[in-house]
């Protein structure tokens, strides 16, 4: 099995910035795509920002001048950079990924728990 582990929100002031990680552990043969997502209180699920295995990255068109998706394959994390902060931030953010296992020939998709981000003064 694959657990993703997210860390790294908080409470934090508007115009402020976070920085969220997420670990990918267990029997690991490779991760494909990456991403993170993220929901508002009383909202649906939101997209932030995605990342392929070389790099390329989507984006929300409302996130893209303020976040930023970023990946380390030698230690299966991606991370997302969140700057200018504002109310409307706030929400738990979710990590997504397409791993394949050591046991199976195809990849599958996995989340993780979430890390709450509460931008407030």
């Amino acid at each position: 099995q694959v657990q993703l582990v997210e860390s790294g929100g908080g409470l934090v002031q508007p115009g402020g910035s976070l920085r969220l990680s997420c670990v990918a552990s267990g029997h690991i043969s490779r991760i494909y795509h990456m991403a993170w997502y993220r929901q508002a209180p009383g909202n649906q699920l939101e997209l932030v920002a995605t990342i392929s295995t070389n790099g390329e990255t989507t984006w929300a068109d409302s996130l893209k001048d303020r976040f930023t998706i970023s990946r380390d394959d030698a230690k299966n994390a991606v991370y997302l950079q969140s700057d200018s902060l504002t109310p409307e931030d706030t929400a738990v953010y979710y990590c997504h990924a397409i791993v394949r296992t050591w046991d199976r020939e195809t990849a599958s998709p996995y989340w993780g728990r979430g890390t709450r981000v509460t931008v407030s003064s």
